[in-house]
């Protein structure tokens, strides 16, 4: 439990937030990105062994594992999300763990007993154009539908609930995301499989990407009146982790044609924001200047210097130690990567937001936690 003054706390937080966002910052905001795998996969919390298909199945225990998910975060992490009981109310929201549009379009979940669900490649050999036969499923069928009736159980619950005195004032869905093309393209054919065709059948990578590509087009216009979403958001939300394993010019060449669509197709006026896990650093340029991505949520590895350097002071990047180290190091090796982050140049213009890369591993230690946000406060003055 966190020992400090929750009021004094949130409210320097909620100052610093407004000068950041007013572009007159005077410190870097400390995140964290935090799902309820640290619930569940943690015997000393998981304390009803609730298991990932009794969370992602039964609408009710969805809606209880979110409360001790939402109370124990704010409990026990120290950032500038807030701590301790929000006064406004409790922001939940409807997790579906990264297998969302892989499952949607026909995929198998399978569930394992200490780790996050998964889904199985169907675009085997024998089997590459099923998707093409069958055409976009409709985008509330499947686990969607299941997902929707989730939503509106929530939102249900939401009317006439208090949790600790206060009520739940956002239900945020996560299918109003993508994963992006390649990475549903990865998911359905295969990692492997998907890199010896972009070499041996590029006409048929051209075509799976278009086809995907079109589909979470439709899916997102479909979902987004249902969630209260704007049809163009002024800052369009990507993500497409997978390209990490592909050079520029086969990005160029198979992946930005897609995203290009994604943005025209659903875009506003931007900037942009993207989130690439690992090692994706050679594509940010093209990111900046062709999608006019201008926030890039990070992984590992980054070089942070190189990042900046190449995108600019206005850029807005965020990122920090990886979870590795996080979950396994010294408390003293997490303070002493965080500073060395934060003093290698990225601060530069001031747009920097410090969270782990990424997403906090369960069991890390709250220590390790504690002396990343004491490197964030010690070595992110910027005023």
């Amino acid at each position: 439990m966190l020992n400090i003054d929750f009021k004094a706390h949130n409210e320097e937080a909620k100052e610093m937030w407004r000068c950041f966002n007013e572009g007159k910052p005077y410190r870097i905001p400390i995140t964290f990105g935090i799902n309820e795998r640290i619930i569940l996969l943690d015997t000393k919390l998981n304390k009803k062994k609730i298991t990932f298909k009794d969370y992602m199945t039964n609408n009710e225990t969805a809606f209880e594992v979110q409360q001790d998910f939402h109370y124990y975060v704010r409990h026990n992490i120290i950032s500038d999300n807030g701590v301790g009981i929000p006064e406004d109310g409790w922001d939940f929201h409807i997790d579906l763990m990264n297998i969302y549009e892989a499952a949607w379009l026909g995929a198998p979940i399978i569930y394992y007993d200490d780790q996050v669900p998964d889904t199985e490649p169907i675009l085997t050999d024998d089997k590459k154009n099923l998707l093409f036969d069958k055409g976009i499923p409709d985008p509330f069928s499947g686990i969607l539908g299941h997902h929707l009736t989730t939503w509106e159980y929530f939102n249900k619950r939401a009317k006439d609930f208090t949790f600790h005195g206060k009520p739940i004032k956002s239900i945020i869905s996560w299918t109003e995301f993508t994963d992006g093309p390649f990475t549903a393209a990865s998911n359905l054919r295969g990692a492997t499989e998907i890199l010896t065709d972009m070499y041996e059948d590029p006409e048929y990578v051209h075509r799976l990407l278009s086809f995907l590509t079109e589909a979470i087009i439709a899916r997102l216009k479909a979902w987004w009146p249902v969630l209260g979403k704007p049809v163009r958001p002024d800052m369009l939300k990507l993500a497409d982790d997978s390209v990490q394993n592909i050079s520029i010019d086969m990005y160029k060449e198979f992946v930005l044609p897609q995203h290009k669509r994604i943005v025209d197709e659903l875009g506003g006026k931007g900037p942009n924001m993207m989130h690439l896990c690992g090692n994706a650093l050679k594509h940010f340029v093209a990111l900046k200047d062709e999608l006019n991505v201008g926030a890039f949520d990070t992984g590992f590895p980054v070089d942070f210097k190189l990042m900046r350097d190449s995108l600019g002071k206005d850029a807005l990047i965020q990122g920090g130690p990886s979870v590795q180290l996080l979950v396994n190091g010294t408390s003293e090796a997490v303070y002493e990567e965080t500073k060395k982050i934060l003093t290698s140049g990225v601060l530069e213009g001031g747009k920097f937001i410090l969270r782990e890369a990424n997403n906090l591993a369960p069991m890390t230690p709250i220590e390790n936690i504690e002396a990343m946000y004491r490197a964030g406060r010690d070595f992110g003055k910027l005023s």
